[in-house]
Parts: structure tokens; sequence; C-alpha cells
């Protein structure tokens, strides 16, 4: 898997050419949450024969070298230093939870760099209850169970909830927290009406991060959106429900005029 050099850090990205045979759609970029790892975006998603497809790990997390940061802005800025490292034309942006924030303050900022958005369990406005914030700092196990128990939907077993704590469990504490620090710090609710771009919205009806009304307050400000709730599923759509997610993508794709 290949590494870029950006900001003398050393970041990790998977990345998939799409097939020559197919009609190529714009590339798709995917930005997984806070405390996640390009992983969080299913393989099949990763692979789409039609597009090019780059899932970076954010600074810090996964195989990416770095700190993190503490701001969506920076994350911001970061991404947009990736993009024009890799020489990317007009992209999809799509992004998960704290990835979504990334992606909403991207296409605000940078809007003639994209051709489409996608958001899974996002919002414009990202609050983080006290008790988690001190908790990543004073009980970081006990916090980090509560997270996952919060994440995941019904569908989930136990085997698989231990698998994605420990996978938590490996971003360090300071960047986790830093993580939710940045989530804390957003709001773009005053002028996610301004995003003038295709849109995919996907959230769990079960969600108890970012529940579905926030899902549906974007769908509602932004123009030319589309809005889809999960049955049976939590914060984490893309993992619980990696075939319907995908499937959506791929419909979505299909659709954007280049």
């Amino acid at each position: 898997m290949p590494l870029i050099t950006v900001n003398q850090q050393a970041i990790f990205y998977s990345y998939h050419s799409p097939d020559a045979q197919l009609t190529s759609h714009p590339p798709l970029v995917l930005i997984h949450g806070a405390g996640g790892t390009h992983l969080h975006w299913s393989p099949r998603l990763r692979r789409l024969p039609s597009a090019a497809v780059y899932a970076p790990d954010l600074p810090g997390h996964g195989r990416s070298g770095g700190d993190g940061y503490a701001t969506i802005g920076e994350y911001r800025e970061w991404l947009h230093e990736i993009v024009d490292a890799l020489g990317l034309p007009a992209f999809v942006l799509a992004g998960h939870s704290m990835g979504g924030a990334i992606a909403l303050d991207f296409a605000l900022t940078y809007p003639a760099r994209l051709v489409g958005l996608g958001l899974v369990g996002a919002s414009a406005r990202l609050r983080v209850a006290p008790a988690i914030l001190n908790g990543i700092q004073t009980d970081f196990a006990t916090t980090t169970a509560n997270l996952i128990e919060m994440m995941y939907g019904p569908t989930v077993d136990q085997p698989r909830r231990q698998r994605y704590r420990q996978g938590l469990r490996e971003v360090a504490p300071t960047v986790l927290h830093a993580d939710f620090c940045a989530c804390d710090g957003f709001d773009v609710s005053a002028r996610v009406g301004e995003i003038d771009l295709p849109t995919l919205i996907i959230c769990g009806q079960l969600d108890q991060m970012t529940p579905a009304k926030y899902s549906e307050r974007l769908h509602a400000q932004i123009r030319h959106s589309e809005l889809h709730l999960l049955d049976n599923t939590g914060h984490m759509a893309m993992i619980e429900q990696a075939d319907a997610t995908t499937h959506l993508f791929e419909k979505f794709l299909v659709g954007i005029d280049v």
C-alpha cells in the first residue's frame, strides 16, 4: 500500500485503480471518523471497479505518522494538501462522522475541487459529552468500551464488538481525545445551506452518536441531496450495512456529471 509525505508526516492510504474496460467515474476519497482507520470503509467500497478510490489513514491513525489535529479546520487543510500532492482532478469526497465534518468543511472552503459529497453518520454540528472528553483522559478502558456500545447497532455481535474495541484502543489516547475535541468545536450549521453539490446522505436509524434527525436536517438544508436511513443500523453504517452502503455509493457515482 502506498505512502505519501505531507508536512513531514508519512501518510498511508489505500488506493484502488478502476478497471480500464469500465466507464470510469470521478475519483472517490473516503475519510474515516474519530479514532478510526481506512479499514472502517468496506473492502468492496474501497475497490469499486469503475472509480479510483483513495482511503487515507488520518495523521496519527492506523499506519500514518503524525499526532493528529485538534480542529476540523486543520484536518481540512491536511486533506487539501493530500489531494494536491496526489494530483487529483475534481473528485467526490465522502466522510463518516468526524470525517463527515471534514468533508463538509472542505466542501464549504474548496467547492471547486469537488463534484460530489458523501456523508455517513454526519452532522453540521458535533457536540461531544464532557463524560467522553474527560473519560478518554481519566479512564480510557471504560470510555472506549462505552463508545463501542454507542457506536454499533444490535446486529453486531460481541466477538466483533471486542475486535472493534481493540482497534479503537490502538489509537493513542491523546489522538482520540484531540479527535473528539475537534468534533466538539465543529459547527457549520449556519453555512451548510451554501453547499451546491450532489450529496449522498446515509445514516443508521439507530445511530446514537449522530442521530438520524441530524441527517434529516442536512438533507433539508443541502439542495441537491438524497437521504437514506438504514433500518436496524447504528453509527457505523458502512460496516454494519456494508453491501447496502456500497450499493448506494455505486448508484450515486453513476449520477455524477463530469
